[in-house]
């Protein structure tokens, strides 16, 4: 039997609910608006070049990148612009995003539309850095890290193996898993043009167990191309958690407060990697994703190929769902997403998933007390113990003592929470514990 890989420490085992994993990818459609936050991305949000009233089309720049750690945003429609304000998100909270009446679909001619595969890599790392840059791309598994950072390695540092992460552990999530599918061996290009930039030629592409089609056909690919290679994971959550993963892969531990880079490693999300090939050998910037519409509530669950500023209405629209059946509606996956009030707010370039739930399966649990079982420390795939950190945070501890728990190596999984017999949000008081922290 062929070797599989995972992390030694913690880890749960949920229900996968994979049921999009055999439906294609398909064109979402084009709504009547799109509205596109100018801020994306973990930093500082971009600056706005364009005006009320300017004619785009696909792939028009619309905001530069506004300090070391932002990104580019791009036009994912052609058509007017009509607003330029502060509209509310996901969550009711108001940030600048620019509307774009839809016209037509006409894109910048300098982006490669045609099928072909490229597989010539004709530039320097630094022009390869530069032009994901200009194209910007982020971190597309849920971070959301401007892509050129992690592209540009620190002097005094070495990229030793890139690994690329094709896991997507959470539960009905299948967005990678197709791009997997349908596009190996545009993925495998772009590991090799992070490959180039990086000085390397050492790509591993992770991937679960559990995506045999995939790895079926990136096994076969990969054999034709020097440097990169493909590694099976055990199916465990958080096997997609970058120290997790690295854990797994390399044998080596990141310490706390250090990055992968400091043990020699790059971690990119297989969405990003595809991103970077349409980037640098397509001309093609960051507009549009790959976004699983499932959840029990979702009437035809599907694999849309999604514009960046669609509404969120309109993908549920698109399944033919009524709201009237749904109770709850996750951004993302249900251990690590983001539960939205507004959904007419847009997606994004982090938009993995959106989930449509109804049923107490769920829906919260009734809270009991604490009763030291230690089921959270056991789950906890950094080793931390979050009944403490909850107690700590509870009875006014101080940071001295949230410091001593390690607070701030919490990877926000959520196994604490969902090992909890008590049911109660650990996962909620170890992320206030973590801004706690970051305001001293």
């Amino acid at each position: 039997m062929p070797k599989t890989y995972t992390f030694p420490m913690g880890g749960i085992h949920v229900n996968k609910y994979k049921n999009t994993s055999d439906i294609s990818i398909e064109f979402a459609g084009l709504p009547e608006f799109v509205t596109i936050p100018v801020k994306q991305h973990i930093g500082a949000p971009s600056k706005i070049i364009v005006n009320k009233g300017d004619k785009v089309k696909v792939g028009t720049l619309l905001a530069d990148f506004d300090g070391v750690v932002s990104s580019d945003v791009h036009s994912s429609v052609s058509g007017e612009i009509v607003k330029m304000e502060a509209l509310p998100n996901a969550n009711g909270y108001e940030e600048t995003m620019i509307t774009i009446k839809v016209e037509g679909d006409e894109w910048e001619p300098s982006i490669d539309r045609s099928p072909d595969v490229v597989k010539e890599i004709n530039f320097t790392p630094e022009e390869i850095v530069q032009k994901i840059r200009e194209s910007g791309i982020v971190g597309m598994g849920g971070a959301g890290f401007p892509t050129p950072i992690k592209t540009s390695i620190p002097e005094g540092k070495k990229a030793e193996i890139l690994i690329i992460n094709g896991i997507e552990c959470e539960p009905f999530l299948t967005a990678d898993d197709r791009l997997m599918q349908e596009y190996a061996e545009r993925i495998i290009m772009g590991a090799r043009v992070l490959n180039r930039a990086l000085g390397i030629q050492n790509a591993v592409i992770a991937i679960d167990e559990n995506k045999q089609k995939a790895i079926d056909e990136l096994q076969r690919l990969s054999k034709l191309y020097i440097g990169v290679n493909v590694r099976v994971c055990k199916t465990k959550y958080p096997q997609g958690g970058e120290k997790q993963l690295i854990k797994a892969i390399t044998g080596k531990e990141i310490p706390s407060g250090k990055l992968p880079i400091d043990v020699g490693c790059v971690v990119q999300n297989v969405g990003t990697t595809f991103a970077v090939y349409e980037a640098v050998l397509k001309n093609k910037p960051l507009f549009e994703r790959i976004i699983t519409v499932s959840g029990n509530a979702c009437a035809h669950p599907a694999n849309y190929r999604v514009r960046v500023g669609t509404p969120v209405s309109f993908l549920i629209e698109k399944t033919k769902t009524s709201m009237d059946d749904v109770e709850k509606v996750i951004l993302g996956g249900p251990m690590m997403g983001t539960t939205i009030t507004n959904i007419n707010a847009p997606t994004t370039k982090l938009t993995s998933g959106v989930l449509l739930f109804k049923g107490a399966e769920f829906n919260k649990h009734h809270q009991t007390n604490c009763i030291r079982c230690g089921k959270c420390a056991v789950a906890c795939p950094i080793g931390l113990r979050p009944y403490a950190i909850k107690d700590a945070f509870l009875h006014n501890g101080g940071a001295a003592e949230l410091k001593e728990l390690h607070a701030l190596d919490c990877i926000e999984c959520g196994c604490c929470a969902y090992s909890c017999p008590a049911h109660l949000p650990l996962l909620d008081y170890c992320k206030l514990s973590k801004q706690e922290l970051r305001k001293k």
